[in-house]
């Protein structure tokens, strides 16, 4: 993206998540679109559009909003949990910034994120379940049950694509930013209308008194794979490096920590070079994990991925227990339908 897009995506992105409300010229188009939103989301609804079914159960994990929200952390808990109920689980995904030459992309740990995108190839590594990319979600989770043998498929960042036929629903929002000023795309972050998040199964917000929150785990060199905790970079300052959807939180995480921080906001699924995260100071240089991924055959000894943990608060432990419960006994009924 050049400087002058990247400054005008700033700059919308402001207004959107600012008191001031939506800027009157881009107020008619927001109308506009939430019209064909309505009218597509009618036409899946209708039957006059198909949703695809693909043989095994889908959990459909997204926002409602422009922007990260932290749909990827919950993935990856979320597939721990399926795991811990006996179900193998495969994860489709558009594959946001990746280009490939062909689909469905199978997603394995030495795969170029510049072909397949930065999170799926992070769910890849740090999960090990199947990862497919496609940009026709519908193929590529086909792929999953058929090539792969997934009892269910989770869909990253797929809410709005109602090709993909669904079981469940989960709708994340971050706490601290919310649904912005509450107005369609371009005027505001809204992808769709904020009455959406009472159809889905389950909505939850991110962040601290939310529904989960990130703590901070084990800081993991890039290139040498050494491991160390955050205390051990209380004595010297820190730059903090973060292309994430809210960069932000990340900063803020460091900071709860005892950090003195030297910010470094990228954008989101932003395309590194070695300038990007090299600086004169001689201090160490954390980033997330998204991050990481793109920034290996960059980084030197200075460079740093701190992990993360996933914390539920028990209400919300409880009902994404009660979502999965129902897939999972879905799935293992499909599984008997098909041997039988």
């Amino acid at each position: 993206m050049s400087a002058l897009g990247s400054s005008l995506r700033a700059a919308l992105e402001r207004s959107w998540y600012s008191a001031g409300g939506a800027w009157w010229p881009l107020r008619p188009l927001a109308w506009l679109f939430r019209a064909v939103v309505a009218v597509r989301r009618n036409a899946y609804g209708r039957g006059w559009l198909d949703a695809v079914e693909v043989g095994a159960p889908v959990l459909v994990v997204g926002n409602i909003t422009v922007g990260g929200s932290g749909k990827t952390p919950l993935t990856l808990a979320l597939i721990e949990r399926l795991k811990g109920r006996g179900l193998q689980v495969g994860v489709v995904s558009r594959g946001y910034g990746g280009k490939a030459a062909t689909y469905p992309l199978e997603v394995t740990p030495d795969v170029s994120p510049a072909r397949c995108g930065d999170e799926p190839l992070m769910i890849a590594r740090a999960s090990g379940v199947p990862v497919v990319v496609d940009p026709r979600r519908p193929r590529g989770a086909r792929r999953l049950v058929e090539h792969n043998g997934v009892d269910i498929v989770l869909a990253d960042d797929g809410l709005q694509h109602y090709a993909l036929a669904r079981d469940g629903e989960i709708a994340v929002t971050d706490a601290r930013r919310g649904l912005g000023n509450g107005w369609m795309l371009p005027a505001g972050p809204l992808r769709e209308p904020a009455s959406r998040l009472d159809e889905v199964d389950l909505s939850l917000t991110h962040g601290a008194d939310g529904d989960f929150w990130l703590v901070p785990g084990t800081v993991h060199g890039i290139v040498s794979g050494t491991q160390r905790e955050l205390v051990d970079f209380l004595e010297t300052p820190v730059h903090a490096v973060a292309g994430i959807g809210d960069p932000a939180r990340f900063f803020a995480m460091l900071r709860e920590a005892g950090l003195d921080v030297i910010e470094h906001p990228m954008p989101d699924h932003h395309e590194y070079a070695g300038t990007h995260i090299r600086f004169a100071e001689d201090y160490p240089v954390l980033m997330t994990d998204k991050d990481a991924v793109k920034c290996a055959a960059l980084a030197d000894a200075r460079h740093w991925r701190v992990g993360t943990t996933l914390v539920f608060s028990d209400r919300a432990a409880r009902r994404v227990d009660t979502l999965l419960d129902r897939l999972c006994r879905h799935a293992r009924g499909a599984k008997e339908a098909v041997s039988q």
